[in-house]
């Protein structure tokens, strides 16, 4: 079995020795009560694994000695999701299993069906919630790189996104291209970005301004999938399209 991986992203990389702290520290001791002669890895979420022996245990924190030090090049293509905001946790769940299958940036879009939204205090709750979501999940997944959760877009926003990427692909169920037969990129470039439509659809606006950006439309099966899970199949494809998988 793998080692559990925490999160230590002020640590020195060079030191023969790393504390672990505050509430990473508290969970490895307290919560999952790794002891003295256990295996664990520490990241720093940009790709710098240190695989470490712990020493010695205390009520909020663990000593670990570090045994090898790694840097875990960025995959390429960089896969970026745009999704949808969802009802409910289905926004939150889409984080999750994305970043257990590899995603390396999700934007988070208010389309003009989305039935939740985010305003006021609640936007910032939302985005938090996203982000500690990404970051636990990529500790699960024994991740060295975290996946960025980036600031809200709107259809301008994504639509910029959609014209720098190597390929812009929305899901659509009407689309009669497939997304296992779209050519994909070498990895050379700026990446793939895909958009995840929510519960209610796309608008023709939005579809117009997508396309005029450069995106194509893609199936992904006969099935039609809820927001929460199109991603999470679409990076399926595309993580054994590229090679990444």
């Amino acid at each position: 079995m793998t080692p559990p991986v925490f999160l230590a992203d002020t640590v020195d990389p060079a030191a023969d020795t790393v504390t672990l702290t505050g509430p990473e520290g508290h969970h490895a001791s307290a919560v999952r009560r790794i002891r003295a002669g256990e295996a664990v890895d520490l990241t720093d979420g940009r790709g710098l694994r240190l695989r470490c022996t712990v020493v010695d245990t205390g009520r909020d924190h663990i000593v670990c000695r570090v045994l090898e030090r790694t840097e875990e090049p960025a995959p390429h293509p960089r896969l970026t999701v745009v999704q949808a905001l969802a009802k409910g946790d289905r926004g939150e769940a889409a984080v999750e299993m994305m970043t257990e299958a590899g995603v390396d940036a999700v934007v988070p879009w208010s389309a003009e069906r989305s039935i939740t939204r985010w305003k006021g205090d609640r936007a910032a709750k939302s985005l938090a919630k996203w982000r500690a979501t990404a970051r636990e999940a990529a500790k699960q997944a024994r991740r060295a790189r975290f996946p960025e959760v980036a600031e809200p877009a709107d259809r301008a926003a994504v639509a910029d996104l959609l014209a720098a990427a190597d390929l812009g692909v929305v899901l659509h169920e009407d689309a009669s291209l497939r997304l296992s037969e779209v050519e994909v990129p070498d990895g050379g470039g700026t990446g793939v970005v895909l958009v995840v439509g929510p519960e209610g659809g796309f608008s023709d606006a939005e579809l117009d301004a997508f396309e005029a950006a450069g995106a194509v439309r893609a199936l992904l099966g006969s099935s039609v999938l809820r927001t929460s899970t199109a991603g999470v199949a679409a990076l399926a494809v595309l993580q054994a399209r590229t090679g990444r998988w």
